[in-house]
């Protein structure tokens, strides 16, 4: 999709998570959130949606190039999009973390398997209706769920998965994903100090 098209889509998201404020917030209280870090949680999970549809369009004139050569043409560097991302999401900000990593893999026209949190799943399931509403392609985001000790292994594993997120502090893991991504040189990233609260 053009850069244009998937702002939309991230907007639409935004205006479709906000429509169901209540029923997300309400899911939070029973996965053990108070009432104001559920909302705070739900309003920036809205935010952080309408922040990556504004960058759509705008990372490739950012992040691009000119390089500059000795002969007399032009060299450009342009980023492209990565293709499939595995993410095993936050265990604990069960829709914060899981938007906040899934809005920029869309953002840059990749598409995504999610592994969501273990023991708190209903914000990601709820989640899945909102992508389904929201105008987003068929097969773009794929969320699952299920333990990640189990899981991880896999998504590291497949040939077809071009990067891996991973949010989680395990040590023991880290060291696994880092081991088996070496197979088709597949892109490692790990969020395990990331504040998703921050604003910034």
């Amino acid at each position: 999709r053009a850069a244009f098209n998937r702002s939309q889509i991230l907007y639409r998201m935004a205006e479709m998570l906000e429509g169901r404020k209540l029923q997300f917030m309400d899911e939070l209280i029973q996965q053990d959130s108070t009432k104001s870090k559920a909302e705070k949680e739900v309003n920036l999970a809205i935010d952080r949606l309408i922040y990556y549809a504004g960058w759509c369009d705008k990372f490739q004139q950012l992040f691009s190039a000119v390089n500059p050569v000795a002969t007399s043409h032009f060299n450009f560097s342009v980023p492209e999009p990565t293709g499939v991302v595995s993410i095993i999401a936050p265990q604990n900000d069960s829709l914060l973390g899981l938007v906040s990593l899934i809005a920029p893999v869309i953002a840059g026209g990749n598409t995504c398997v999610v592994l969501a949190s273990e023991t708190k799943p209903l914000c990601a399931v709820t989640f899945a209706e909102v992508l389904n509403s929201s105008d987003l392609p068929g097969g773009v985001v794929n969320i699952l769920t299920g333990k990640p000790s189990e899981l991880v292994s896999w998504f590291v594993d497949h040939m077809d998965v071009n990067a891996t997120i991973f949010c989680e502090k395990d040590s023991s893991i880290q060291k696994m994903m880092r081991e088996k991504s070496a197979l088709n040189l597949k892109r490692i990233v790990f969020y395990d100090k990331v504040n998703w609260y921050s604003e910034e």
